[in-house]
């Protein structure tokens, strides 16, 4: 079966009202699929991506989940839209990612137990809470560690298939963020990571630059750079929080260099 052609991020797309997100999110990816189609280098395309333990990968999905059931039984929501945040906050930042690139697999349909994991961890915790009631700190732990391993599991898809390192770090901040951002704007509120709030997504994007870095100079293996990438996603997000540095706003910028005499 042939495929279609690429659409070109500089077509005109129209959408119908009432689904603004939906189209928000396809706009998004037309578009940069465009951007990052014509930002591809010339250096070798490595074959392999990096391989991560399917234990530790789906822990990752799982962490993340438990973050779209949390906010579903924190709004009121049933049954059904606790498994749709789930599934957005699990997998919706790697699908953001398969359809910007159009390259190589998509991840939600190679690997089979990711949609089952995700829809069975928002039933659980849905109908049994305590679950997750009573381990406060485990939480925030699991979420930035699934920060780190999708920053490098995102950024290394893009280098393994040739794309510029900017790229491969904004594609690394998609995976990691990219469900949280979707589950916010379902919601109706401002996405987190656009909000003063201390480190995520700059998070992500220092574990996701440092993972690019070493793969592209340094003779250190996938596996080693992806344990450097958690390790640095985590250090920021916790500095971030020991010593109450959050992201700088207008009026923060504004006291920095309109001070009063």
């Amino acid at each position: 079966m042939r495929s279609s052609p690429r659409p070109s991020h500089a077509s005109l797309i129209v959408y119908p009202p009432g689904v603004p997100v939906f189209a928000i999110c396809t706009l998004l990816s037309h578009t940069l699929s465009g951007v990052c189609g014509a930002v591809m280098i010339s250096t070798p395309v490595y074959s392999q991506p990096v391989a991560i333990p399917v234990w530790l990968e789906l822990a990752a999905v799982i962490a993340a989940s438990i973050s779209g059931v949390l906010t579903a039984r924190k709004r009121n929501l049933d049954l059904i839209g606790a498994i749709a945040l789930a599934v957005v906050c699990g997998l919706g930042g790697g699908l953001l990612r398969d359809m910007t690139l159009q390259v190589g697999d998509v991840y939600i349909l190679k690997q089979p137990l990711a949609l089952p994991i995700s829809i069975a961890t928002a039933a659980i915790i849905y109908i049994v809470p305590a679950v997750v009631d009573k381990p406060e700190r485990l939480i925030p732990i699991l979420d930035i560690l699934s920060v780190g391993i999708y920053s490098a599991t995102g950024a290394d898809k893009a280098f393994v298939h040739g794309f510029d390192p900017f790229v491969c770090v904004m594609m690394g901040v998609f995976t990691a963020v990219g469900g949280g951002m979707l589950r916010d704007g379902f919601m109706g509120d401002v996405p987190g990571i656009f909000q003063r709030t201390n480190f995520y997504a700059i998070a992500s994007i220092g574990g996701g630059a440092t993972y690019v870095a070493l793969m592209r100079l340094t003779p250190i293996s996938s596996v080693a750079a992806l344990v450097a990438c958690v390790f640095v996603t985590i250090a920021l997000r916790w500095l971030s929080i020991r010593f109450d540095i959050k992201s700088p706003t207008e009026d923060d910028f504004a006291r920095w260099f309109h001070r009063k005499k």
